[in-house]
């Protein structure tokens, strides 16, 4: 019946791209070169882009550059400019791995293609069960091809944490005795506002109202989160007078002792720094057990691409089972996938289904795209001058 399911989904949606227009498409890419833009702060993740390039050039004839960012926000910033300029051609950038608030921006300002995504042949593989039409709850209109998935979760080490904390209230009650071995990153840090929406997905009284923008309710949405955080801030690291940068700064307070949890939007990441020996062998990942904050992230194509085809052939290979089971090998990368087994002959499938992780928590929507930026700001005018 699920399959059947399945089926239907794959039928119902976006027609693809014909088999002439596809080669078409194609043959236009051949030595193109495709500018990239992609997040560059971590190895595993830059390595395994390498190998991407690679295979374009290989199989497609297609240059691919990457540029690594430290936020997709100045790729964003670089688009935005080349459209005030009236440049309506030959951007700088040709695929961009965005999130969420910034598809919102580029989206709501038609600075994006769009009905593409899913037209290419390898949409076929898609699991179309996980949230793949939609970026913080906005549709993607074919504007976004999915590439990895994501789910917000806890590392700890068994000997200072033999028992994960199940709700926000157990980890208010293990940072009471455990004082100052709690943290987060600082917002606007991606993860440190995924635990703010964390938080507030699970405390809020009103949660309706996470799936449209902030309005004039705002304070009484987010009441519940702000007295939470007041009550467990003198309890963190530095008294919750300073935090940690980035998730890779907790992990390396974690593996040093002077944190008993870190943080990852990757739910394959502790396996993963295990195996490369950047975490401690005992390291561990958890979740709430009413579930924890998840999406799935994107690549999108400016309207203004240079290589819009190299663009979407690239973006294609992405979706590829290869490129997908090597991206979720935690030896590699660890990203979990978008693509579904059931459809894949057999040992691609077993090969996949051998890097999907077991027992992960339920998959909580992310509240509307607005909240980020809402969220964040009143964040640092409660705590980001102390």
């Amino acid at each position: 019946m699920r399959f059947c399911m399945f089926l239907t989904a794959l039928l119902v949606a976006t027609p693809a791209f014909s088999a002439d227009s596809w080669q078409s498409i194609q043959q236009e890419a051949k030595g193109q070169t495709v500018w990239f833009n992609a997040w560059g702060g971590d190895r595993a993740v830059n390595s395994y882009l390498d190998w991407v390039s690679g295979e374009v050039k290989t199989h497609y004839a297609i240059n691919l550059r990457i540029v690594h960012l430290a936020d997709a926000a100045d790729a964003v910033k670089r688009i935005q400019t080349e459209h005030a300029a009236g440049k309506t051609q030959n951007g700088s950038v040709d695929l961009l791995w965005v999130n969420g608030e910034n598809f919102r921006t580029l989206k709501a300002s038609n600075l994006l293609q769009t009905g593409w995504a899913q037209a290419l042949p390898n949409w076929r593989y898609v699991d179309t069960r996980k949230p793949v039409t939609e970026d913080f709850a906005i549709p993607t209109e074919g504007a976004e091809s999915p590439w990895g998935g994501a789910q917000l979760t806890f590392i700890a080490r068994e000997t200072s944490m033999p028992t994960p904390p199940a709700d926000p209230q157990a980890l208010l009650a293990y940072a009471r005795q455990h004082p100052g071995k709690v943290s987060y990153p600082r917002p606007p840090d991606f993860t440190g506002t995924a635990f703010l929406e964390q938080l507030l997905i699970t405390l809020t009284i009103q949660p309706a109202a996470l799936k449209k923008a902030p309005d004039e309710s705002f304070g009484q949405v987010t009441g519940p989160l702000w007295a939470y955080l007041d009550a467990l801030h003198p309890l963190l690291w530095r008294e919750g007078k300073d935090f940690p940068p980035s998730p890779a700064r907790m992990d390396a307070l974690l593996t040093g002792g002077s944190l008993n949890l870190s943080l990852t939007f990757n739910p394959s990441h502790t396996r993963q720094k295990v195996a490369s020996g950047e975490l401690p062998a005992d390291s561990y990942s958890f979740g709430f057990q009413d579930g924890m904050i998840g999406n799935v992230h994107f690549v999108a194509i400016p309207a203004n691409a240079s290589a819009s085809a190299g663009a979407k052939v690239v973006a294609n290979f992405l979706l590829s089972p290869q490129a997908q089971i090597r991206k979720a090998d935690p030896a590699v990368w660890g990203d979990p996938s978008v693509i579904d087994a059931r459809p894949l002959p057999a040992d691609e499938a077993k090969a996949l289904l051998a890097h999907t992780p077991a027992g992960l928590p339920a998959i909580l929507p992310e509240p509307h795209a607005a909240w980020v930026n809402a969220l964040e700001q009143e964040w640092l005018r409660r705590y980001g001058t102390r």
